[in-house]
């Protein structure tokens, strides 16, 4: 049975669906002011393999994961930039999309943008004022009172007394309490607004989720995902809002990823330490940083370095150089199999990813020894499920810079043949020196009954 750790109970629980054979999930996305980054692209990959994993468990899986595309920074980037909101957001939405699809993360079923939402947040924020949760100020603003939530805090832990004396907030004269927060903000001057009952202005951040899930997923679902950053104060708000208007539990199950690391430091742009994934994807395949993602478990922290990359190639291109000059059988998994059973016990344990991928590399020194068709099939098969192993080998292992003065490919054949001319020739003077000048270059050579393999080191 699938065991997963709920934030909530902080405990791993047995995954019990609420309605049975299927899975309702949402995760909160990007906010689209800028370019994603390695923290980004952990919650992609993450939520991917979840989904991934239920819908191979045999799970039908209504997936949800939302677009910010209004709020502060948004607003302030586009007057910086002298451009629409709607056009900065647009463009690095489509970058996004872009990324994704490069790391072999697949679509949402609905990918819901907030500007797409505001009525549905203006009626919640509607039903919370009718039922004593919220209020609206002098001022415009609408504010949830957070002491009307008696179980305020139960997901980061934390009673509201503890809150209070520990959090840095803003006095704000128009907030009953401190810990107070905004369900609407009154427009200012030149900034994008909404009309609403209380006037002008736009939502606050943390409404959207809880009327987009609402609305796609109903009052009450199996989980709700996102970075370990977002358990307080986003998600915590989130609680409050959905079963503060609902009046029924939330979300059963809450999943949250660990953060994202460089050189075994926190990722900021004030450290200097802070990489988009473009800048990664200049250095580094796709297949490689997604498989490094998955060799963390996902609550652990995840530490990047251009050696821990190093390593997760390294550790790819082996797996890829089992399955050269295999005739894979094809199908499904055989779950029945010593190394199914394996993998399925690893992924039902909390989505095991370090385990399972121990598996592959059994499999693939179990190959190297039979060259087995039906081994290499059961190989792809268990690595599909992860979303890996899913190119044809060489398009893998001999990837790599197609420029001016680049090692090309067909470079490399050419003096691939002129070494074995040299070598017909009994030149072996040549024959060596080319294959130290290739290998000079990064490129190893292989000699095998099917002639001259050779791969990018």
């Amino acid at each position: 049975m699938l065991t997963l750790h709920n934030s909530l109970s902080r405990q791993k629980e047995a995954f019990i669906p609420i309605e049975p054979g299927k899975v309702r999930m949402y995760v909160c996305g990007m906010t689209v002011y800028d370019y994603c980054h390695l923290g980004h692209a952990r919650v992609l990959v993450v939520f991917d393999m979840i989904t991934r994993w239920l819908r191979a468990s045999g799970y039908e899986v209504t997936y949800v994961r939302n677009i910010t595309d209004i709020d502060d920074k948004i607003i302030r980037r586009a007057q910086d930039n002298g451009e629409p909101f709607t056009a900065l957001t647009q463009r690095f939405i489509d970058a996004m999309h872009a990324d994704s699809i490069a790391l072999g993360v697949l679509p949402p079923d609905h990918e819901p943008r907030a500007t797409e939402y505001v009525g549905k947040m203006l009626g919640m924020i509607q039903m919370l004022i009718e039922r004593g949760h919220a209020y609206a100020a002098a001022n415009g603003d609408v504010y949830y009172a957070v002491g009307s939530f008696p179980t305020y805090g139960r997901l980061s832990g934390k009673s509201l007394e503890d809150l209070r004396a520990g959090e840095r907030v803003e006095v704000d004269p128009h907030k009953r309490d401190p810990m107070d927060f905004v369900l609407w903000k009154a427009a200012k001057p030149g900034e994008p607004s909404w009309p609403s009952p209380w006037g002008a202005g736009r939502p606050g951040w943390h409404i959207e989720c809880s009327a987009m899930g609402s609305d796609l997923l109903g009052r009450h679902f199996d989980i709700h995902g996102g970075g370990q950053d977002l358990q307080f104060p986003h998600h915590e708000n989130e609680i409050a809002q959905s079963e503060g208007a609902h009046d029924c539990r939330f979300v059963n199950y809450w999943l949250h990823n660990g953060f994202v690391r460089v050189d075994d430091e926190k990722m900021s742009k004030s450290l200097g330490n802070f990489f988009t994934i473009r800048e990664v994807l200049e250095r580094y395949d796709a297949e490689v940083v997604r498989f490094f993602i998955l060799r963390a478990h996902y609550r652990s922290p995840l530490n990047y370095s251009d050696q821990h990359l190093d390593d997760a190639k390294t550790a790819l291109t082996r797996l890829y150089t089992a399955l050269r000059g295999m005739v894979a059988e094809e199908g499904a998994a055989d779950w029945s199999s010593v190394h199914g059973t394996r993998f399925k016990a690893a992924m039902d344990d909390d989505f095991n990813t370090p385990e399972a991928l121990a598996v592959l590399f059994d499999l693939a020194t179990d190959l190297n020894r039979s060259r087995d068709p039906a081994t290499a099939g059961q190989l792809k098969a268990l690595a599909g499920v992860l979303g890996l192993l899913d190119r044809n080998p060489d398009d893998f292992l001999q990837a790599g810079p197609e420029g001016e003065g680049a090692y090309t490919a067909e470079r490399i054949e050419a003096l691939i043949q002129e070494r074995l001319a040299a070598r017909k020739a009994r030149d072996f003077q040549r024959s060596d020196a080319i294959r130290d000048e290739l290998k000079a270059a990064g490129i190893a050579l292989e000699d095998s009954p099917q002639g001259t393999l050779w791969r990018r080191s």
